[in-house]
């Protein structure tokens, strides 16, 4: 190629990367313009006194509204020097290592960075794919980017439009820390579609819906099984005060639910006797459903709780002892059936399940397809994490086998998938102390002992 033409080349490009650059950079270029011209035409003091009295402007702002300053100027500034410093600077060397680049007759082709956005703990980056890509070929090496970008871990979500994806870079855990008891709610606050129990990776309420489905909590030993039932309990008490909620619960191991049981409408352990026991409040809820669904029949479609049908949350903590390890195999017939009964039928009569056990197999529980809602806490193996959650959830980022087996750090840290969306979402629910429990009581039975009580 001449010299001529290889001179005239290099400065057409030398132009459109000044270009790109002057474009991606228009605020900062135009700023630094217009001071540049404020100096030369008045003095260089007024430019100074100019940032001066932007800075002064940004102070105040951020003493009388935080909240909008960190939106509005702290984030996109945030965001802007994470998108030229960290991703776009690395974005070439990282994909090409990772494998996501495509090389077509000597022509290399990267996917493009669209818009960074930056939160308190992680970085949501949309990018454009190439062409004949998928979103399973970031899944397989998100490891790689996360290490690459120096992140935790990566997630990748869905985009706003096909070919586009979501890569949220975790730079930090935002539930390594114990989040204590949530304030007893006021009646008027409490929805059914949506209890608050915790709280979601971003910051917002982890809200668990109880009104026409049924919940499944998975978790090993010690993942905080009992933090997410006292929660839910803990949210619904002003409704349990005035009876439009009733709360029966089923406790095999005499520990965890007994210690609030004055707070139960009925309460049941584990018995040998089949007539008074776990099994019977199973099969007395199971018949009051059927007679509650034959009265509602031809007359509405929908539930809404009253005074004289409440809302019936049944709670069985160690759910597997009655599917699977209970030694009567009677008992374990009787119970199966009327847990059959309620999961199938009870949702829109008014009727919720929640289950809490710590082996996710099916031939523990064949039931747990008839739990619509399903929470994983901390489980011991990856491929229980698709068994709780269902198929894919560990490569869209439910990485509940990898969450910290000290209470501290993991107790009540989970995954759930939420109704408006497919994609786990991270979460960790308030831990509802002995006090708390006996404050529970105490406010529902103020004049019972509430030593004896527990």
């Amino acid at each position: 190629m001449p010299e001529g033409l290889v001179l005239l080349v290099n400065v057409v490009r030398a132009l459109v990367r000044t270009a790109v650059f002057l474009v991606r950079n228009i605020v900062p270029v135009s700023v630094l313009s217009v001071l540049g011209w404020l100096g030369v035409q008045f003095g260089w003091p007024v430019p100074v006194l100019v940032l001066a009295l932007v800075v002064l402007a940004l102070s105040v702002w951020v003493l009388v509204d935080r909240r909008s300053f960190v939106r509005w100027v702290a984030r996109p500034a945030r965001a802007r020097w994470r998108l030229v410093f960290v991703y776009r600077r690395d974005w070439q060397p990282v994909l090409v290592t990772a494998g996501l680049t495509k090389v077509h007759k000597g022509r290399e082709y990267l996917p493009s960075l669209v818009r960074v956005r930056c939160g308190p703990t992680s970085d949501r980056v949309l990018v454009k794919m190439l062409k004949g890509q998928a979103p399973d070929a970031w899944e397989q090496v998100a490891v790689n980017l996360a290490h690459g970008f120096g992140a935790t871990l990566v997630r990748v979500r869905d985009g706003d439009r096909p070919g586009r994806i979501w890569l949220e870079f975790v730079r930090r855990d935002a539930l390594a820390v114990p989040l204590p008891a949530l304030p007893v709610p006021d009646a008027a606050d409490v929805d059914l579609s949506g209890v608050e129990i915790g709280r979601q990776e971003d910051g917002s309420p982890w809200r668990l819906r109880l009104l026409g489905t049924h919940v499944l909590i998975a978790g090993a030993t010690g993942a905080g099984k009992g933090s997410v039932i006292w929660s839910t309990i803990r949210a619904l008490l002003p409704l349990m005060l005035g009876g439009l909620v009733e709360v029966w619960a089923i406790d095999p191991k005499r520990m965890e639910l007994s210690f609030g049981r004055a707070l139960f409408e009925r309460y049941g352990r584990y018995s040998s006797d089949p007539k008074g026991g776990m099994v019977e409040l199973l099969e007395a809820a199971a018949e009051d459903m059927n007679a509650r669904a034959e009265l509602f029949a031809g007359v509405t479609r929908s539930f809404t709780p009253s005074h004289e049908h409440p809302f019936r949350v049944i709670v069985v903590d160690e759910l597997a002892f009655l599917t699977a390890y209970c030694p009567e195999r009677d008992l374990r017939k009787r119970a199966e059936s009327a847990l059959a009964v309620l999961t199938s039928q009870g949702r829109s009569v008014g009727y919720c399940v929640i289950g809490a056990q710590q082996d996710a197999r099916k031939e523990v529980n064949n039931l747990r397809n008839l739990f619509p809602d399903r929470i994983a806490l901390r489980l011991d193996e990856d491929e229980q994490v698709d068994m709780v959650l269902g198929d894919g959830a560990r490569d869209r980022g439910a990485f509940a086998d990898q969450i910290s087996s000290i209470p501290q750090i993991g107790a009540g840290v989970g995954f759930v998938r939420l109704e408006a969306s497919p994609d786990p979402v991270r979460v960790r629910a308030a831990y509802v102390c002995d006090a708390d429990i006996r404050a529970m009581v105490a406010l529902g039975l103020p004049e019972l002992d509430i030593e004896g009580a527990a």
